[in-house]
């Protein structure tokens, strides 16, 4: 299997403070801890001089985001930003545990406050781009290059979908359902038929492409087989009626129900679980289409999918062509840490934390 392209390979450079909406009342330590807010204020009084070094870790494999975000944070907010020493990894780059992937050396006073803004920063842009990673990953695994589409708009706050976008982007997923989404990179939403356009047809499927096509016709007609429970049926009424200009088929069947496939065909039942998409479905739809001549269309499968079941599929040669993956992107399972762990260019740091050089760090100029 060919690697994973994580880094933007040129087609942008980092990130810049033009690109974030920052809420101004982040430079009033607004987002900030209050006991930060206090040393702050502490170091001011009493050591006006200090010069502390902050790292920033993780414990996992995973794959970083977040940093421009963060550089341009310090930029934005940190008092004489320029007077600040940053080293920093690059969003994209994988990190292994305990590995630093920033240094900021400066007054405490200066930056210190923004400490748990950068740990959230980096872990929700972390633990979204390792999730999109391993998920387009499994796509990958049956040596097929298979989209994965980023379906996360209704499973948080519509506040992180560009930031969520850009870290599925640097995961590896190109393809993302709202037009927020890739508003940091560039691009536009893409996404064809909700469940509600078949429903204002009565749940006639081949009057709602109709008019979708119609419409749209610049777009792939992607088709959404599963109103009626009836996949394999309904997918054969669109094909026949749109032949060519089909060009894919999307399950998304409730994990609640059996689809009416299996009460056509009972024997089938009894030795796997019969509910939501499911291999067997796959298949038998794969091969209903290809008898009728339909080879062309692909088949698109979402609802509950996440990187472990992916693989599943891909083990056994499921005929997907494409993932819909939403929820399981969003889990925030990468926390970071921030520690000062010099002080004044001396060792000082609690009981079990020290200074980790990391070779791989690069200077950021906040000048530029």
């Amino acid at each position: 299997m060919k690697e994973i392209s994580l880094k933007l390979n040129g087609e942008i450079k980092r990130l810049t403070n033009t690109t974030f909406k920052f809420d101004e009342r982040i430079g009033e330590g607004w987002f900030s801890a209050v006991y930060f807010l206090k040393t702050k204020e502490i170091a001011e009084k009493y050591h006006p001089d200090n010069e502390v070094l902050m790292q920033f870790f993780q414990k996992k494999n995973a794959v970083l985001c977040g940093t421009d975000e963060v550089i341009a944070l310090l930029k934005t907010f940190a008092e004489n930003p320029e007077e600040l020493e940053i080293h920093s990894l690059e969003d994209g780059d994988k990190i292994e545990p305990f590995e630093t992937v920033m240094t900021i050396k400066g007054p405490y006073q200066n930056f210190g406050y923004l400490e748990g803004v950068i740990d959230g920063i980096l872990a929700r842009r972390t633990s979204v781009a390792t999730n999109v990673y391993e998920v387009v990953k499994a796509a990958r695994s049956g040596g097929v290059d298979k989209p994965v589409i980023f379906m996360g708009d209704r499973d948080d706050h519509y506040t992180q979908q560009a930031g969520d976008g850009y870290a599925a982007y640097i995961g590896g997923s190109r393809a993302q359902a709202t037009h927020a989404m890739n508003e940091w990179w560039g691009k536009k939403g893409m996404g064809t038929m909700p469940h509600a356009l078949i429903q204002l047809f009565k749940g006639d499927l081949v009057e709602a492409c109709r008019a979708y096509h119609e419409t749209y016709p610049e777009d792939d007609l992607m088709a959404l087989v599963d109103y009626n429970n009836d996949v394999i049926t309904d997918s054969l009424k669109v094909a026949r009626e749109f032949g060519d200009k089909l060009k894919g088929v999307r399950v998304d069947t409730s994990n609640t129900l059996v689809d009416k496939y299996f009460s056509r065909n009972p024997e089938l039942l009894g030795t796997f679980d019969p509910r939501g998409v499911n291999p067997k479905l796959l298949f038998a739809l794969r091969e209903a289409l290809d008898e009728e001549g339909y080879t062309h269309v692909k088949i698109v499968a979402s609802g509950g999918f996440d990187a472990e079941r992916i693989s599943r599929y891909e083990e056994i040669h499921a005929p997907v062509d494409i993932y819909g993956v939403g929820s399981s992107l969003l889990k925030l399972n990468v926390p970071f840490t921030g520690d000062n762990v010099l002080l004044d260019g001396e060792h000082q740091a609690k009981l079990g934390r020290k200074y980790r050089p990391n070779p791989r760090l690069e200077p950021i100029n906040l000048n530029e």
